[in-house]
């Protein structure tokens, strides 16, 4: 008798939406986690430890996995693994010093907007008059809400709040590569290789850069920071970069960023849990985001 075939959790009409509501509250709370993280490390040494410490995680992956990588691919690696991993954990480390976590995950909504330009500009993707009009509501949003952070108009935290934006923009470059160069690459793999890429790179900085042994070792909140940061490392950071690179195979680029829509609710919850306190220009600077989005992803 032939065996039974095995159920494919991916034929199942719901998984992409089941996967990215997942992959939402996940990422939502890497924000608050970037924030304990803070408690005893500099922002450099968030954004290096939480890749480094990512890189140790997928190591024996690595090593066992070696002869079956693709090593004439590793410039494009290079590109995910510092767009989409080490650029962007510095970059919101260095942001949060400032920025409340739940506003840092409202600004992350920009990310499908810059899918979208950057697939414009650089893989062929048709232009829509309703996509732009979106991104330029998206981006009204972002500016409000930083301009507004306080309820009133606030310069001194605007640089920070465009370190997200930064941030946000590398996003965009790193689906649009995994979407249109490394589709036919598996999820598990293109995670080894982009954390193994600028792993090494995070190591060196964080020995030879920062005074985390100091932090590590004498800081009073070391406990809750170390906690913090490996669990934004290895299950906010690597296991779930696996599965979402998997969702953006099977879906596209654009589905993949939706999680943008769910992120920043999750975000703004462990804000107000942690006593950041919501006011309206948060709101407003929120609803701008997402109505962008939304004239984004609508069928026209």
């Amino acid at each position: 008798m032939n065996a039974k075939p095995q159920s494919d959790f991916w034929s199942w009409s719901l998984a992409p939406w089941f996967v990215l509501i997942a992959l939402s509250l996940i990422w939502g709370s890497s924000f608050i986690l970037i924030k304990k993280s803070l408690l005893a490390f500099s922002p450099d040494e968030v954004g290096t430890l939480r890749i480094g410490i990512s890189t140790l995680a997928i190591l024996p992956i690595l090593i066992s996995r070696w002869k079956l990588q693709q090593w004439n691919l590793l410039p494009i690696f290079l590109v995910v693994g510092l767009t989409g991993n080490l650029l962007p954990a510095l970059l919101f480390s260095h942001a949060e010093v400032k920025i409340d976590s739940g506003i840092a995950g409202v600004l992350n909504s920009l990310t499908p907007l810059f899918t979208i330009i950057i697939a414009w500009l650089f893989f062929s993707r048709t232009f829509k008059v309703v996509e732009a009009t979106g991104i330029l509501l998206g981006f009204i949003g972002a500016t409000f809400l930083i301009l507004f952070g306080t309820g009133v108009i606030d310069l001194t935290h605007i640089n920070y709040g465009l370190l997200i934006v930064l941030a946000t923009f590398c996003y965009g470059i790193s689906v649009n590569v995994v979407n249109h160069k490394l589709s036919k690459i598996k999820p598990l793999d293109i995670t080894i290789m982009s954390f193994a890429s600028v792993g090494l790179f995070a190591w060196c900085y964080l020995f030879s850069s920062t005074d985390f042994i100091e932090h590590a070792t004498h800081h009073p909140d070391r406990l809750t920071s170390i906690l913090s940061l490996c669990t934004l490392a290895i299950v906010g950071t690597t296991l779930s970069t696996i599965v979402f690179y998997r969702l953006v195979q099977r879906t596209d680029a654009i589905f993949g960023s939706l999680v943008s829509y769910i992120i920043p609710l999750v975000a703004l919850l462990w804000g107000i849990v942690d006593g950041e306190v919501l006011i309206w220009s948060h709101l407003v600077g929120f609803l701008l985001i997402l109505s962008g989005i939304y004239l984004v992803k609508r069928k026209t």
